[in-house]
């Protein structure tokens, strides 16, 4: 619709029905959620609203370390088949219901229902099953050593929800719409496409945040959400006009965060259809464009050029160097594998809203790959049903190219592996490029249960140039995480993890 460039309606539009109250929060975002429910999450702006309401055993701090949640303590057996956790005691539910280990169990049971859809069950696949060893003690069986599993715990797709919660209305076990969790605060209503909105939970067991409501706003526009913000509508943003940034910057009415990221962004390229297939093709779609001029011109320097398949922050990263744009050699490789200039188009989906500058990102792409005689054909979608079309499976995924961002939940490089794992091609998970390589998949498990860092962090190494040769991707670059408040708040930060901290913010003195 195009009327929502106009500001002053599209502010009517959000504002309707919302409470303006002081204790209000109002966080403006990009995305509307595909699901509350934990376990099918598929992106982390979706995750940070989900812990609000709903929280993971183990949690990760503003430097990445792992820190008490749910669980106070846990311990590894030395031969790496046994995790062993403590929950914390006189917790309880937004619906009263106590936390206990047969609750754990149920959520991990969950979790690994093959019946229940989990984009990203991928970290998880080694718990052979889960024991309530008593009332406060938790035990994972492994069927091999998985050295990250405690930070795969830290992940919004293991919150840890009511069983009771599935009787409400809406809910069922196989889908939660109505999300029951032990976080600061309650789920009290959605309007799809327009707002989410959460209430602070009297009975939460730890430190009571400051504001009796948190609303969501959902704003594709980064334009829209920046007007908002400085008319005093909403207290926060996430990924203002990036060309914006440094008037943003010099505004003492606000204040810009930049959160630390771990977020590749690339052109996901569909290796199951022809000529897409051939890895000429992709590595030539990658010399095509010049991702450096994206990144100053139209990202206005928020990026870093990626030289690996994974962000420098992660274990097991190494610089394999780039695609550096040479246009003359993506011709010459469309030649090789038979591409004509002219005969070839594309159908190339991106999102707006979900990325920095995603969708002008997209069109510039676009207008690289026309220039060795490629035709793609940019187009855009709400994020849910984006997220719809890219995780069909492979017989009726009609994709072609599409703009997609990886940021792992923990700091390791078996989460950013598990885009390149044929176990995680849709609709099981989110590799959707639908890449296979027998050795980098070989690679990939023997990294995965080896316990020694220097030799885990070798194998991840290896697969990665493999991965970087094969080019199921076009590498763009690692984003960084832009936020903007009002600096009538504070205690707003960012996490490692590409997610914003703002549950504890408060007004500034």
């Amino acid at each position: 619709m195009r009327g929502i460039t106009k500001p002053l309606l599209v502010l009517a539009m959000l504002l309707a029905g919302t409470s303006l109250a002081q204790e209000t929060f109002r966080i403006a975002i990009g995305v509307d959620a595909d699901s509350l429910d934990p376990v099918q999450g598929t992106t982390t702006t979706i995750d940070n609203i989900i812990d609000y309401m709903a929280q993971t055993l183990i949690g990760i701090d503003e430097t990445g370390a792992l820190v008490p949640l749910l669980a106070t303590e846990w311990s590894t057996s030395e031969d790496g088949l046994t995790m062993d956790l403590t929950l914390r005691e006189g917790v309880v539910f937004h619906d009263g219901t106590p936390l206990t280990a047969d609750v754990v169990v149920w959520n991990f049971e969950r979790l690994l229902d093959p019946n229940v859809n989990v984009p990203r069950r991928g970290p998880y696949a080694p718990i052979e099953s889960v024991e309530a060893v008593d009332d406060l003690h938790v035990r994972l069986h492994l069927s091999q050593p998985a050295p990250y599993m405690a930070g795969a715990l830290t992940q919004t797709t293991a919150a840890i929800v009511s069983p009771a919660s599935i009787d409400l209305e809406g809910n069922s076990y196989e889908n939660i719409t109505h999300l029951v969790g032990t976080g600061p605060y309650t789920f009290t209503s959605r309007s799809f496409g327009e707002r989410i909105v959460v209430t602070r939970f009297e009975d939460y067991w730890g430190e009571k945040p400051y504001y009796d409501e948190v609303v969501f706003h959902i704003v594709p526009e980064a334009t829209t959400r920046e007007s908002l913000l400085l008319s005093g509508q909403v207290d926060m943003i996430i990924l203002p006009p990036a060309s914006d940034i440094p008037a943003l910057e010099a505004n003492p009415a606000v204040e810009v965060v930049f959160g630390p990221s771990n977020r590749t962004i690339f052109i996901v390229i569909n290796t199951s259809k022809p000529p897409l297939d051939d890895a000429r093709v992709r590595q030539a779609l990658n010399y095509a464009v010049d991702k450096e001029a994206i990144v100053q011109g139209i990202l206005f320097g928020a990026a870093d050029v990626m030289d690996a398949p994974m962000a420098e922050s992660l274990f097991g990263y190494t610089s394999i160097g780039a695609y550096p744009y040479d246009p003359e050699r993506a011709r010459e490789l469309l030649a090789e594998a038979g591409v004509e200039p002219g005969e070839l188009t594309l159908d190339f989906m991106s999102p707006t809203g979900r990325y920095v500058q995603d969708f002008p990102a997209s069109q510039a792409i676009a207008n690289y790959l026309a220039d060795v005689g490629i035709t793609a054909n940019v187009r855009t979608m709400d994020w849910p049903t984006y997220v719809g079309t890219m995780t069909q499976p492979v017989d009726s995924n009609e994709t072609q190219l599409h703009l997609l961002g990886w940021a792992p939940a923990f700091m390791d490089a078996s989460q950013q592996m598990l885009q390149f794992q044929q176990s995680q091609h849709p609709p099981a998970g989110l590799a959707t490029s639908f890449y296979t390589n027998p050795e980098v998949e070989d690679l990939i498990a023997r990294a995965n249960a080896t316990v020694a860092d220097a030799e885990r962090a070798d194998l991840y190494a290896q697969a990665a140039r493999l991965i970087w040769e094969d080019a199921p991707w076009i590498f763009l670059w690692v984003q960084r995480f832009p936020m903007v408040h009002s600096a009538d708040v504070t205690n707003i930060s960012g996490l490692p993890n590409e997610k914003f901290y703002a549950i504890y913010a408060r007004p500034a003195d």
